[in-house]
């Protein structure tokens, strides 16, 4: 890798209508938060598509703020309280999170509820190479392995100990994760997808037994890591937990797998991580290097690719939802009927030819 120090993903100027108020928020965190002193600088962080992340500047100081996207069901998929419990409780037992600051529940300080957290520099990688930055095929390789080998770990951790076992309800997780995804998507359609009503009835007839629970991140790509900017291979922080629970670790991985595209997917998934650039394992070899990292036998995981795939379906569907429905204005969005097609068509492939990855070189 060449790279010059200090590359990482900046901050800019906040998208219309998402913003807080700096001056109320300001007042605010003048009460809560230890230290801080104002004038407060807000900035946004222009990727990812759910909850929104804002930088806050003070003098001598600086945290993040998350909050749940404008016009989302914020009682549900986007509770900040849920969110900030989980980085509290997985803090001290696994390192890889920022240490969450300050929860505010009340929706009246800039129209929803937020929680803080600490800033952790680095670089993170979305559907481009950062400019100024060259990865190799022997970083992309060091970057999936390690990417997959801390999923693992993360589904190693003991529930018990951690108190994560009081997060989420782990029996009958399968069928009420099946039948809660495709609820979703029916309350959300806008079009009429044949891949998704085939993926959905196939997933209902195929539930697989269920694994030991453990602790699941349910989000886990590239564009959720934060990365040492001078070692792609050296995860510093893994970001996003809203969807966090506790469950199937298959599901988990299968979640992840839907998001891992190979060089031969369409071009509407490759936006959400680099997986598909050479250097980088395959799915395969994603399900292999997890089982060895967890000391288990090699599982089948063409179920849970394909609840992934669905999943990853139907969470742009309820985006695109939003946007037809004018809730956002953001022009990513518009593009998104194209992202649910391309992952209903992976997940009908799966099915039809019994495997989860070299989908399109039949």
């Amino acid at each position: 890798m060449t790279q010059t120090p200090g590359h990482v993903e900046r901050p800019v100027e906040p998208r219309a209508g998402e913003a807080p108020d700096p001056v109320r928020l300001e007042g605010y965190l003048e009460r809560h938060v230890e230290g801080f002193k104002g004038p407060l600088t807000v900035l946004q962080y222009p990727g990812g598509y759910s909850n929104l992340t804002f930088q806050l500047d003070w003098p001598g100081g600086s945290c993040i703020l998350r909050r749940p996207p404008v016009g989302a069901d914020i009682k549900s998929a986007h509770d900040m309280g849920r969110e900030h419990r989980v980085l509290s409780l997985l803090r001290p037992h696994y390192p890889l999170v920022p240490r969450p600051i300050h929860l505010c529940e009340d929706p009246g300080v800039i129209g929803a509820p937020f929680y803080l957290m600490e800033k952790v520099t680095g670089t993170i990688l979305r559907n481009r190479v950062p400019e100024g930055m060259t990865l190799t095929e022997a970083d992309m390789r060091a970057l999936s392995t390690a990417a997959v080998s801390n999923l693992a770990a993360l589904h190693s951790l003991d529930l018990a100990s951690t108190g994560l076992d009081r997060i989420g309800k782990p029996e009958g997780y399968v069928a009420r994760q099946v039948e809660g995804w495709i609820g979703r998507y029916e309350r959300a359609m806008t079009d009429d997808v044949p891949a998704m009503s085939f993926a959905g009835e196939w997933l209902r007839a195929n539930m697989p037994p269920e694994n030991k629970p453990a602790f699941l991140h349910n989000d886990y790509k590239y564009d959720n890591l934060v990365l040492d900017p001078m070692d792609p291979g050296r995860i510093l922080c893994v970001l996003d937990w809203e969807m966090s629970t506790v469950g199937d670790p298959l599901m988990d991985l299968g979640t992840t797998l839907a998001y891992w595209t190979e060089a031969g997917d369409p071009a509407a998934l490759k936006p959400f991580s680099l997986t598909w650039t050479p250097g980088n394992l395959s799915r395969e070899e994603v399900v292999a290097t997890y089982a060895e990292a967890r000391g288990m036998p090699v599982p089948d995981v063409l179920f849970h690719y394909v609840f992934g795939s669905y999943k990853v379906g139907v969470i742009v569907q309820q985006i695109f939802a939003r946007y037809r429905k004018g809730l956002t204005q953001d022009p990513r969005f518009a593009g998104l009927g194209h992202v649910l097609r391309a992952a209903s068509d992976n997940a009908a492939r799966a099915i039809r030819l019994g495997r989860i990855g070299n989908l399109h070189n039949q």
